[in-house]
């Protein structure tokens, strides 16, 4: 079979490795889940009620303006539905941008180490990608910038929070940034980490904003991961080009219903940031127990500073998942010497606190 240039030229590659694959190499099922920054505190039980409802009239094909949904999220953000568009999570819209604006050979900035999807998605459709390190276990704002004006970017990437080291940037300088970035150069605001983030980490910029375009999940805080809704915020003339390629029934009945239900149900979502921060905290506990460093975080996982290499803290991920304990950790070096673990129900941690020995001992002693 005679693929297309652009995908003829690029390796198979799946960006993530699933903890499903990875139990099927080992026969066993994990004992506790927290390598995906999953919420495994769940949905609203409204939302899980929603959907079962729903259920029953899946023969139907989701409303493809998600209406609804819009008008809801339209209201809860302070936007108009124009400035809205609904796609299957923050990676398709990432994907459907992408393909939207970059052409063969178009530049892109990103930073060395964050989020792989947005990477395979810009290579895809013959983006060219440019780096720049993290200062300080941050993504780099000056850095960025500097590189955009270089290479004359179409798209720079940020993550505020960021994934994987959930630091974050003041909202005032992510804001900022926009007057320095290249002309038609559009900067993507990742915010899947928004919920927890503080205050001050939340930018203030217009919805009709050309410059940017923030993207949002219901996949972290409202934990509806497994059904795949994210939206982008962004000026009307940007949000109407994703009507031109977008898959108009990608979104199906049962995620529209669940992401309404759950967007109604706030106090469900102020429960799960507070169990969150708690799970924080026990994270730092443990990792200080057993001889490491948690990194401050805004959002629902912590890096854990091993204090060593990424050898190192490959040979911990591997050690717990041994143990039954599914964790990641970043893959570039130096944010490699750190592991990923995300916030979990207690159950699951005390799980993580007694394999963590086991895994430490037999790193050191390796």
């Amino acid at each position: 079979m005679r693929f297309a240039p652009i995908p003829a030229s690029l390796p198979a590659t799946v960006p993530f490795t699933g903890p499903e694959t990875l139990e099927r190499r080992a026969g066993l099922p994990f004992r506790a889940r927290l390598g995906a920054n999953e919420n495994g505190f769940g949905p609203s039980p409204r939302a899980v009620a929603a959907m079962a409802a729903a259920a029953g009239e899946s023969w139907k094909y989701g409303d493809p303006d998600l209406f609804d949904l819009k008008t809801a999220l339209a209201a809860h953000c302070g936007v108009t539905a124009a400035h809205l568009t609904v796609g299957e999570g923050i990676d398709g819209l990432l994907g459907n941008l992408v393909r939207l604006l970059i052409a063969p050979g178009d530049a892109v900035v990103t930073s060395e180490g964050a989020y792989p999807t947005f990477n395979y998605h810009v290579t895809g459709f013959g983006g060219v990608l440019h780096k720049v390190p993290y200062r300080n276990d941050r993504e780099d704002i000056a850095a960025l910038i500097d590189r955009a004006g270089q290479v004359g970017a179409r798209l720079v990437y940020l993550a505020n929070p960021d994934n994987p080291m959930g630091s974050w940037n003041s909202g005032a300088d992510v804001a900022a940034m926009l007057d320095h970035l290249p002309p038609d150069c559009l900067l993507i605001l990742d915010e899947a980490y928004v919920e927890f983030a503080p205050a001050d980490a939340v930018p203030q910029i217009v919805a009709d904003d050309p410059r940017v375009i923030r993207m949002r999940t219901f996949s972290k805080a409202y934990g509806m991961a497994g059904v795949r809704v994210g939206y982008a915020i962004g000026a009307p003339e940007l949000v109407a080009g994703f009507d031109r390629i977008r898959n108009h029934f990608g979104v199906g009945r049962i995620a529209q219903a669940g992401a309404l239900a759950a967007l109604e149900d706030q106090g469900w979502l102020q429960q799960v940031i507070a169990q969150v921060a708690a799970a924080r905290d026990r994270i730092g506990q443990i990792a200080a127990r057993h001889g490491m460093a948690a990194l401050p975080s805004a959002t629902n996982f912590v890096a854990v500073d091993t204090g060593r290499d990424g050898d190192f803290a490959r040979g911990v991920v591997a050690g717990l998942a041994e143990a039954g304990v599914f964790i990641r950790m970043p893959g570039v070096a130096p944010l490699d010497r750190c592991i990923r673990i995300s916030c979990g129900p207690q159950a699951e941690l005390d799980i993580l606190d007694a394999a963590m020995s086991q895994a430490l001992t037999r790193q050191k002693a390796g």
